[in-house]
């Protein structure tokens, strides 16, 4: 609430949220910036777009007129859609996985030291830094050592 005792508007208290001595303009290329790195076939949620202001990344995005900003790849925190069907439209076609309504975050989120190594991966196993590629068929698929079970 503000001093007056009106409620702040959504978008008022978003744009309150910017970050200490940097403008506006400055955030919201920030933003951007973020939202181009996220590779096709993957998706960010707007917290990690902006964080500890999700809906600043939002009012940016809403703000944006520049089409080639790939806006589609950011989704809410649960892979729910914002802008609907279209949204949707355009993550099928880059082949985001999505169980039932919702984008499949465990498959198609794609981690923040992948987006600072400009990752450009095509598969939906991503190894993390220092970690040995799994060979193709090895293993049992559980994650867990393939031994000799109890007799």
């Amino acid at each position: 609430m503000r001093a007056t005792g009106r409620p702040e508007t959504v978008r008022a208290r978003a744009r309150s949220a910017i970050l200490p001595g940097v403008t506006r303009r400055d955030r919201a290329q920030m933003i951007l910036a973020r939202v181009r790195a996220v590779p096709e076939g993957f998706v960010r949620t707007y917290g990690d777009v902006s964080p500890g202001a999700p809906r600043v990344a939002g009012a940016v995005l809403a703000d944006c007129e520049d089409p080639d900003v790939p806006w589609h790849r950011i989704v809410r925190a649960d892979g729910s859609l914002a802008k609907g069907e279209r949204q949707r439209r355009l993550l099928l076609g880059e082949g985001v996985p999505f169980r039932g309504e919702r984008v499949d975050m465990r498959a198609a989120r794609i981690p923040d030291w992948a987006v600072a190594a400009g990752a450009r991966t095509t598969s939906r196993r991503r190894e993390r830094p220092g970690q040995a590629p799994r060979a193709a068929g090895a293993g049992n698929g559980s994650g867990r050592p393939v031994g000799r079970g109890p007799s």
